[in-house]
């Protein structure tokens, strides 16, 4: 079952290191290191239907501006 609680014990911190692990990359970069990221978490994840519900969450999960 996906956790989709808060979970993380630094959240602003972790936010912090996502974006600088970004600096200096171009925008193709940037992508790249993000499906790259995503790909490693989804390996360490390993359980399909787990995926599945994410991806479901990420995509029809509406951004508010």
């Amino acid at each position: 079952m996906l956790q989709t609680k808060p979970n993380l014990s630094r959240p602003d911190e972790t936010y912090a290191r996502l974006i600088k692990a970004h600096e200096g990359l171009s925008e193709a970069q940037s992508h790249a290191m993000n499906a790259r990221l995503i790909l490693i978490l989804m390996n360490h994840i390993g359980d399909h239907a787990v995926i599945d519900e994410a991806l479901d969450l990420a995509r029809n999960t509406a951004v508010k501006a």
